[in-house]
C-alpha cells in the first residue's frame, strides 16, 4: 500500500512538473502563429526599410514566459527579431485579464484565463490574485531585460529618453526602444491612486478596456458596452496631465466617442483595423477615424485576420490607404498585436513586407516613413513628459 501511495505521489509530481515545464510553452505556440506570406520583397523595399525609424504601437510579448533578449522559435517578437526588422520603438502592452470563451461580441468579467497562465508560468505569487501586480511584474520583466541587454534595449519614459534613442540609433539596428502600455485599466482595481503606481513603474500608454467592461469604461466586447464611468473620466484627465497616451483600442463605440470628445492630447487606436475594409465590430468607423485625426492621434493598423479580414500584407496597406485617403497620411501607423494570440503573415523580423505592400499600393517614400514610425514619434513628442 505504501509503495502504491509513493508511486502515485511520484506520478503526480511528474505530472505537475510537466505542466509547469510544457503547458505555458504549448499554450503560446497554439495561440501566436505565423502563416508565411508568399509576397516577394524587392531590393528597393529592403533599402528603404533600413533607412526608416519603425515604431509599432502594440505587442503582448511580456505576457509570455520567455526571454525578450534571446532568439526563440515561437511567437512574433524578441530583441534579435526586432533588430532584424529594424524596429526603432516597440510598445509592449501589459495584459492582466482575459475571459474564458473570449470572443468579439460579448464577454462577462466573471472569469479569467490569465490567473492560470500566471500560476503555470510560475510568476511571483503576488501576481496570482492581483491585476495591478501583474502589470508591475511586466514592468519588472522589461526593466530586467533592459539591464541585461548591454545597451541594446532602452526603455522610453520621457521625451528626453526618446531623443536619446533616436540620437543613438541613427540608421543602426540598436538600441531598440521599448515603451510600456496597458491593455485595459482593470489593473487599477477600481482605485484612481493606482494610476500613480503604474506611472512610477514606467507605463506611458493605456487602453481603457480589453475584452470586458470594467470600472472605468465599457468594452466593444463587453456585456453592456457603455461609455466612460465617473472614474474613467477622472483617470483620463490624470493620464493627460501626467503624459500618458490615451488608447481607444477595444473601447465600446460609446467609450470611443466620449474619449475623442474630451481629449486634449493626441489619442491613439493602438491596434485594430477600419470597418471600410474589414467590417468587424472592433474596427473603427469613418467618423471615429476622423475623431482620432482631429486629436492629432494615430490609428495603428494590425496584421491579423480580424483587423484586416486577411493575412495578406496587401490588406494591411489597403486599410492604411483608406485612413490616408479619408483624413491624411499623418494619422496612420503600425499596430501589429504581435504575440497577442494572433495569426500573422510574418513576425517582427519580416516587417519589410509592410514596406513592400505600401510601395505596391502607391505610397511615396516620404509617406511610408510617416506610416512606419514618423507619426508615432510625433504623438509621443506631443504627450510624453519632458524628463
Amino acid at each position: 500500500m505504501r509503495r502504491i501511495t509513493a508511486g502515485f505521489a511520484l506520478l503526480l509530481l511528474v505530472a505537475v512538473a510537466c505542466f509547469f515545464l510544457f503547458a505555458p510553452k504549448l499554450a503560446e505556440e497554439s495561440m501566436n502563429k505565423i502563416v508565411p506570406t508568399t509576397q516577394k520583397v524587392s531590393a528597393r523595399a529592403e533599402a528603404l526599410h533600413k533607412s526608416l525609424f519603425i515604431a509599432d504601437l502594440h505587442s503582448d510579448t511580456l505576457m509570455w514566459k520567455r526571454s525578450l533578449l534571446d532568439p526563440v522559435q515561437r511567437g512574433h517578437v524578441d530583441l534579435p527579431r526586432l533588430e532584424a526588422g529594424h524596429v526603432g520603438l516597440q510598445v509592449f502592452s501589459s495584459v492582466t485579464k482575459t475571459p474564458s470563451g473570449q470572443n468579439y461580441d460579448a464577454n462577462s468579467a466573471d472569469t479569467d484565463n490569465i490567473t492560470a497562465l500566471a500560476i503555470g508560468q510560475m510568476q511571483p505569487p503576488r501576481t496570482w490574485t492581483s491585476l495591478l501586480e501583474r502589470s508591475l511584474w511586466h514592468a519588472e520583466k522589461l526593466n530586467r531585460a533592459e539591464a541585461a541587454s548591454k545597451g541594446s534595449l532602452l526603455i522610453v519614459r520621457t521625451k528626453a529618453d526618446l531623443d536619446k534613442l533616436i540620437a543613438q540609433r541613427g540608421n543602426k539596428p540598436v538600441p531598440v526602444g521599448a515603451l510600456l502600455s496597458i491593455e485595459g485599466l482593470q489593473n487599477l482595481e477600481g482605485k484612481r491612486a493606482n494610476l500613480d503606481v503604474l506611472f512610477k513603474a514606467g507605463f506611458r500608454m493605456a487602453g481603457f478596456a480589453h475584452f470586458f467592461d470594467n470600472e472605468v469604461a465599457g468594452s466593444m466586447h463587453g456585456m453592456k458596452k457603455g461609455g466612460l464611468t465617473s472614474l474613467g473620466r477622472q483617470v483620463m484627465a490624470d493620464m493627460e496631465a501626467r503624459g500618458m497616451v490615451v488608447d481607444i483600442a477595444h473601447c465600446s463605440h460609446q467609450c470611443v466617442g466620449e474619449i475623442l470628445a474630451a481629449a486634449k492630447r493626441p489619442v491613439v487606436s493602438s491596434h485594430g483595423g477600419v470597418q471600410a475594409t474589414c467590417k468587424v465590430n472592433r474596427n473603427l468607423t469613418d467618423d471615429e477615424i476622423r475623431g482620432v485625426a482631429k486629436t492629432g492621434g494615430v490609428i495603428g493598423i494590425g496584421y491579423w485576420d480580424a483587423a484586416i479580414c486577411s493575412t495578406d500584407p496587401r490588406a494591411i496597406a489597403k486599410a492604411m490607404r483608406h485612413v490616408r485617403d479619408l483624413v491624411g497620411i499623418d494619422y496612420v501607423g503600425l499596430g501589429s498585436d504581435f504575440d497577442g494570440a494572433t495569426t500573422t503573415p510574418f513576425d517582427t523580423a519580416g516587417l519589410t513586407h509592410v514596406t513592400q505592400a505600401l510601395i505596391d499600393e502607391g505610397f511615396t517614400d516620404a509617406d511610408i516613413a510617416k506610416v512606419m514610425g514618423g507619426n508615432v514619434l510625433r504623438v509621443l513628442r506631443a504627450v510624453l513628459p519632458p524628463r
